[in-house]
């Protein structure tokens, strides 16, 4: 039962924080560069309020980058973050690459072209779930090297490479101190994690670092992410899902930073599906404004794909799938659109937040106020804060009743009307489908040639013991193969048929395939979380000699931790358990290593290495086999992938292009892969004949590879007539709020994609409905009138709006059970299928 609870208002002025230059915002113009004070960034002498998004360059291709920052920008953002990926820019030492998907400086501009700032995180370590976080392989080959610390040989590297990127950035004039778009730059990143494992020699590396970034002269401030302490003038800020509730600058000259916050949760191979709600995001967003917070970045805003190998350890090929836009720069529904209102509910309060004097008030047991007033402008903003996680409120606010829903914020731009709250969400929904194309079944003639098991003596590679994968691969390739023979003799072997040797194999990650005289006997794998395993199979042996061949492989180099370039993969210790002379151990029984696959280096992914072996039809479950067939582009422009759902584990490349890693073999606690669907830029396409080709590790049907077309069509809407209206009713105009509709009644609306229209209403009611998008059912209150109105707003058309109130839906008001709430569902689809055949 509900229990009413006495308002308690209990006035707290917070008063000027210190070293704060209020006068009036004349008084910062005509700056030029950044600067900043413990309000907020000054960027070119004016105050900003920055919602930045997170989008890596190299994890969509360049081809994609204009439509993924345009859909940015109207999401309501004003910034970019990027990390700089120094393992791509400096493959070997001295040797560096800015072209194509590595080219920076042209993503940058493009940043400046669609009006926003830009944030460049340099590192150069960047974690990111990226391939070694970033670091290029070969710094683990320099002698007497520590990543990360007070280390000669690692400071000269990373700076060297920093004033490298500096320089790269500075000769295409790209600083705003330049006129350019970057206006914060990042070094190191989030160093607290291990600051314990390096102490005192840590300190002084995080020092360093500090001073030496500040001396590079970029005109703009550094920052370092989930940093205590940062050197200086270096502003130190905050990672995580809840920066407004657990974040406190220590620096009172250094403003309020949140350089990510988390759209969702990365995920990696065997994971279930991890999701965060576009609410809970929203509340995170208005609760660091509400206490003083000037910038946040979503991490990520576009995720995209870890595309051939760059995927760290374990880390899936799809990356944040379920930020504001997908792997597939589809706009998400609600988040992107429940977002980009938040973003124009608090610029509504820009003049408050950063030149008010903010205040704090208790309303009751988890519900508060924070205000910010210019008394001399009768100025007001307030934040209203419901913090209980179950709990809806009431709270009076300055003689006004308002009501709160369970963890929720209330933007009221004048302290008096609500534009926005973070748990009602005007903005559309909607679901993603995979459609089967007609090219998936045209011309699906597979071929095969399977990948030679190598024998001990074959080997190139011969030494006592296993070796270690790290050292020998060096991060040009997945793979390696272990191989060892020996012999037995008659008696050696059981005598008991329901006896059988067994296979065991300590080892140190991250994959293991296992042959025996060319017999595939099974595979075992660590995780994420505990990389090594111990493989247990039993086998058949036969008198005379036997082949054990070892197929090991990594899922991407750790990006994450102290003393990366100490960590080990790879076979360690072998035992042949089950003979009848006891356990045979052949861990120093030596060891030939055969690095890569012979595909790899005959290029057998290309038009051009596919001739250099021959072809056969093709045949299900051969384990390391290369298969290939060509296929024409679906039509159309939605998206591209491959469903993959019949294949166990491998690569896949089209034309030459690597689309990543799959594994599907690898079933999360829902028994389900973590991804089955693997996205293929349409720039990676020719209109005709396009090479598909996978490499199997260990069996699949490649016949059963289906490629799909990528839609969100399905398109919803779920508000309530309690909602406010839709936040673009306001504008300010001269610091004032002003109302900018014809009236201020709560409104749903229904958008399209591009080039699609509505030509259908697959579900309306009006009343009670409960469900979500794809899923709603009508409730005891349903309205039938809502389907045939609806239908005459909304047919044949991109897009419409629709009122919700009962009075249109001839609702029955008193219906014991109603929330006066509409939901409607409606499919879209091309303006030329309602005619085509």
């Amino acid at each position: 039962m509900e229990k009413t609870k006495r308002v308690i208002p209990v006035l707290i002025l917070l008063g000027l924080i210190a070293n704060f230059t209020f006068a009036t915002e004349e008084l910062l113009a005509g700056g030029s560069g950044v600067t900043y004070d413990g309000r907020s960034l000054i960027i070119d002498g004016r105050r900003e309020l920055l919602f930045s998004g997170s989008i890596h360059y190299p994890r969509s291709t360049p081809e994609m980058w204009p439509d993924l920052l345009n859909k940015a920008r109207q999401g309501g953002l004003n910034a970019i973050s990027t990390y700089v990926f120094w393992n791509i820019h400096e493959p070997t030492p001295g040797q560096y690459n800015f072209e194509g998907s590595c080219d920076l400086a042209k993503f940058i501009k493009l940043v400046q072209k669609n009006g926003m700032y830009a944030i460049l995180r340099i590192g150069p370590f960047i974690q990111a779930e990226w391939n070694h976080g970033g670091l290029p392989f070969w710094l683990r080959e320099v002698d007497g090297i520590t990543f990360r610390t007070n280390n000669d040989q690692f400071k000269f590297h990373m700076e060297r490479f920093v004033k490298k990127v500096i320089d790269v950035m500075k000769e295409e004039k790209l600083f705003a101190s330049q006129g350019g778009p970057i206006i914060l730059a990042q070094i190191e990143n989030e160093y607290n994690n291990i600051a314990e494992a390096f102490k005192e020699e840590g300190m002084k590396y995080i020092q360093w670092a500090g001073n030496m970034a500040l001396k590079l002269n970029v005109g703009v401030p550094w920052v370092m992410c989930k940093q205590k302490e940062a050197p200086g003038a270096v502003i130190p800020t905050c990672n995580g899902r809840n920066c407004g509730d657990t974040f406190a600058p220590i620096h009172p000259t250094k403003p309020a930073l949140w350089t990510e916050n988390w759209t969702a949760q990365y995920r990696v191979f065997g994971d279930p599906p991890s999701q965060r709600s576009a609410e809970d995001l929203a509340y995170s967003v208005a609760r660091f404004f509400s206490k003083n917070g000037t910038l946040t970045n979503y991490y990520m805003y576009h995720g995209g794909t870890n595309f051939g190998r760059t995927g760290a350890a374990f880390v899936m090929t799809r990356y944040y799938d379920e930020a504001p836009l997908d792997e597939f720069g589809m706009q998400k529904e609600p988040k992107w659109g429940h977002l980009r209102d938040l973003h124009h509910a608090i610029r509504l309060c820009r003049k408050g937040l950063l030149w008010g004097v903010s205040s704090y008030q208790v309303l009751g047991k988890g519900l508060e106020a924070r205000v910010y007033e210019k008394t001399d402008e009768k100025l007001c903003v307030a934040f209203l804060t419901n913090t209980n996680a179950k709990i809806d409120g009431s709270v009076k606010f300055r003689g006004t009743d308002y009501f709160l829903p369970r963890h929720s914020v209330s933007i009221l731009p004048d302290c008096k009307t609500v534009v926005y709250n973070t748990q009602r969400v005007n903005a559309q929904h909607n679901s993603r489908t995979f459609h089967l194309t007609k090219q998936s079944q045209d011309n699906n003639v597979w071929e095969m040639h399977q990948e030679p098991v190598p024998r001990y003596r074959e080997a190139s590679i011969k030494t006592q013991e296993p070796l270690e994968l790290f050292n020998m691969t060096k991060d040009n390739t997945d793979y390696m193969w272990y191989s060892t023979s020996f012999k037995l003799d008659d008696e050696d072997l059981p005598m008991r048929r329901d006896i059988r040797p067994v296979l065991q194999i300590s080892n140190l990650g991250h994959v293991m395939h296992a042959f025996v005289n060319g017999i595939y006997v099974g595979t075992g794998h660590g995780t994420k979380i505990e990389k090594s395993f111990v493989f247990q199979k039993p086998m058949d042996l036969k008198s005379g000699a036997n082949h054990i061949s070892l197929f090991n492989l990594m899922v991407g180099l750790p990006d994450s931790g102290p003393y990366m370039e100490k960590r080990m993969a790879g076979v360690h210790t072998v035992a042949i358990q089950g003979l009848n002379t006891g356990t045979l151990d052949l861990t120093k029984n030596g060891w030939g290593h055969e690095v890569g696959l012979a595909g790899e280096k005959q290029k057998l992914y290309n038009e051009e290495g596919i001739k250099s072996v021959n072809w056969q039809k093709s045949q299900p479950n051969m384990p390391v086999t290369w298969y290939k067939r060509y296929f024409d582009a679906p039509d159309g422009s939605d998206p591209v992938a491959l469903d993959l759902s019949s294949m166990g584990k491998g690569m896949a490349w089209i034309n030459g292009n690597s689309i990543g890693r799959y594994w599907i073999s690898y079933k999360s606690p829902l028994g389900k892969p973590s991804q089955s669907v693997y996205h293929v830029p349409r720039s990676f396409l020719k209109p005709k004949n396009n090479l598909l080709v996978v490499f199997e590790e260990h069996g699949g049907k490649a016949e059963d590879i289906i490629i799909v077309a990528v839609k969100r069509d399905n398109i919803c809407t779920f508000v309530s007539e309690y909602h406010s209206a839709q936040t673009k009713s306001w504008s300010r105009q001269d610091g004032r709020i002003q109302i900018t509709a014809d009236d201020l009644n709560p409104k749903a609306t229904l958008n399209c994609p591009d080039k699609k229209t509505i030509n259908k209403i697959v579900f309306a009611s009006f009343g009670n409905p409960m469900g979500m998008c794809g899923n709603f059912i009508t409730g005891n209150c349903h309205t039938p009138s809502a389907l045939p109105l609806i239908e005459k707003l909304c047919l044949g058309k991109r897009s419409c709006t629709i009122p919700v109130t009962s009075t249109d839906y001839v609702a029955d008001v008193n219906c014991p059970d109603t929330t006066n709430t509409l939901a409607v569902q409606a499919k879209c689809s091309n303006r030329k299928t309602k005619n085509a055949k």
